[in-house]
């Protein structure tokens, strides 16, 4: 079992170390279950990018603003569902998020429903 505390130390520590101040640990992996602790250096930022099917983001230390369809800014402890659409992350500090994100959705689990022969 990991420590989400001394990831969290590690990872900023890291991102610190990195010439381009962010780094990320995949600790858990468990089917479509995907958990990543990220760290950003104040100022650094994760680009763009398309989301996964379903995802929320913790902050754990620090303060990031969300960009993308809006610029949410999220504090230690907030927890917010990542939005579907493109979207990246800037550190306003030295920063550490828990992403959490199911990579994939069966399609009836989307809210299709089943077909008729299959219902019985």
């Amino acid at each position: 079992m990991d420590n989400l505390n001394t990831l969290t130390r590690n990872q900023i520590d890291d991102a610190r170390a990195s010439a381009h101040g962010r780094s990320a640990h995949l600790f858990l992996h468990d089917g479509p279950l995907r958990q990543t602790v990220i760290a950003l250096t104040a100022g650094s930022a994760l680009d763009e990018h398309n989301a996964p099917p379903a995802a929320s983001l913790q902050v754990l230390r620090g303060r990031v603003r969300l960009t993308g369809g809006g610029h949410e800014e999220l504090t230690v402890g907030q927890v917010t569902a990542l939005p579907h659409e493109r979207h990246g992350l800037l550190a306003l500090e030295d920063s550490a998020v828990l992403l959490t994100a199911v990579t994939e959705v069966p399609h009836r689990a989307r809210g299709a429903a089943a077909p008729a022969a299959a219902r019985g």
